[in-house]
């Protein structure tokens, strides 16, 4: 009999310490890193980047993580892609379709990516934010920190800022904020990719007793084209073939390979890499501007040709998952709030209206099918819509309808529209329905008089 009580009660002390240790065990800290216009071929992890291209930084996680070949933006522009990931859903269900809506914000009182995460994290935004301005300055109802983020360092201007002074889109002003507060002179000295990595990597600093969610949003490698001058001659003269463009943006590159590589080496340092979920991707393709590569995609940012809206895109959590594989299913950007409900095992209400869904399952092979069928939609007749299913794309705009087999053509070189008519027929008819229920763009509401 004594045997048997000690044996209970081993067990039962055994069954509580499990229950404690699960109850106390620490959530992932997440991080989102967001590159700006980077070109899908403009990383050396892609076999097709050019010789002049070096990231060695974002080839390390691409290696140590899991690479996603068919991953999407859900916008071919900065920020409706920003808008969606906030979201979980397609921005349109917002009305926006453009940079210039998203650039407005909306509903400031809509929840977004940091109000869904558990009391105990705290979270920061960093770099380029391009869901709303501060003309309402100081009451800044747009700004991160009164959406839900905890800290803040970053601009509220358009989609563009110089890297070394505070201007920002055709030299109007576009202050760069610590919280709520303006920043002026000193505290804004140096080259501002390294700047955002520089605050990135002191918030881990301070908030890694706790979990935390980091999102940090480079501008880089957006116009304009700067970097130091001796980034610039120093490619120049390796490469001497390369356009004055494509050279900058190429130093530019390098400071944003190196800033991802400063806040990996912060997270192993600091023992958190393990325990932290890292999502890395671009905001839309490379653009022509710039000079970006986007390989054997077809054309560049603004387009929904696989060019405008395909991205380079890891994810790391070696606590949860192996790295070093690649996965070809199609994933999207607003798939990374979803996902980190599932880490977290959250289910709030508004989950329900989420378009995007948890990637986990992909990775840990549990599932093989993701997105029945993807869209966008410009709302610009020249540039168009697509509709993606299976491995059908269809692309739409006023002047014409074209099907491209991405299985087999992911260059989209040969249009198949004349040669599947019911293939055209039935893509048609799903874009349409999804298009009917989406509101129409912010800028064609009615003017509000203040």
């Amino acid at each position: 009999m004594k045997i048997s009580i000690n044996l209970t009660t081993l067990i039962t002390t055994f069954v509580m310490a499990l229950a404690f240790a699960s109850t106390n065990a620490r959530n992932p800290n997440i991080v989102v890193i967001m590159t700006d216009d980077q070109g899908y071929a403009d990383i050396s992890y892609n076999p097709r980047h050019a010789k002049e291209v070096s990231t060695p930084h974002m080839d390390r996680l691409a290696k140590e993580g899991v690479f996603f070949s068919q991953a999407y933006t859900s916008g071919v522009v900065c920020s409706p892609t920003r808008a969606g990931l906030m979201l979980g859903r397609y921005q349109q269900r917002l009305g926006i379709y453009t940079a210039g809506e998203g650039g407005n914000g909306f509903d400031p009182n809509m929840k977004i990516f940091p109000s869904y995460l558990p009391e105990e994290y705290s979270s920061m935004a960093i770099g380029k934010w391009h869901l709303g301005l501060d003309a309402d300055f100081p009451e800044l109802k747009w700004h991160a920190v009164n959406r839900g983020f905890d800290e803040a360092f970053k601009f509220m201007g358009r989609g563009a800022h110089d890297y070394f002074e505070q201007k920002g889109i055709k030299g109007d002003y576009a202050p760069i904020y610590r919280n709520k507060e303006r920043l002026e002179g000193d505290e804004y000295e140096g080259y501002l990719t390294t700047r955002l990595s520089e605050e990135a990597v002191a918030f881990i600093d301070r908030e890694k007793d706790n979990p935390f969610f980091l999102y940090l949003a480079y501008n880089a490698v957006h116009t304009p084209a700067q970097a130091p001058q001796e980034d610039i001659d120093f490619y120049k003269n390796k490469f001497p073939h390369l356009s004055e463009t494509r050279a900058t943006l190429m130093a530019m590159l390098k400071h944003l390979d190196d800033g991802v590589g400063m806040v990996v080496d912060k997270l192993k340092q600091e023992k958190l890499w393990d325990n932290t979920l890292l999502f890395f991707l671009t905001d839309n393709g490379g653009a022509a501007a710039m000079d970006a590569d986007n390989g054997h995609l077809r054309d560049f940012k603004q387009s929904v040709y696989e060019g405008g809206i395909r991205t380079p895109w890891m994810i790391s959590w070696p606590d949860r998952f192996k790295g070093g594989s690649v996965v070809d299913i199609p994933i999207i950007s607003f798939d990374i709030l979803p996902t980190v409900m599932d880490a977290l095992g959250e289910s709030p209400p508004e989950a329900k209206g989420f378009d995007g869904k948890s990637i986990l399952p992909l990775i840990e092979g549990k599932s093989k099918v993701h997105h029945d069928v993807l869209y966008w939609d410009t709302a610009d007749p020249k540039k168009g819509w697509a509709v993606r299913k299976g491995d059908w794309k269809l692309k739409g705009n006023a002047k014409a309808i074209e099907l491209y087999d991405l299985k087999k053509d992911p260059s989209e070189a040969t249009d198949l529209a004349k040669r599947h008519p019911e293939k055209v027929k039935s893509l048609h008819a799903l874009y349409t329905a999804w298009r009917a229920e989406m509101p129409v763009p912010n800028s064609e509401l009615p003017k509000v008089k203040k």
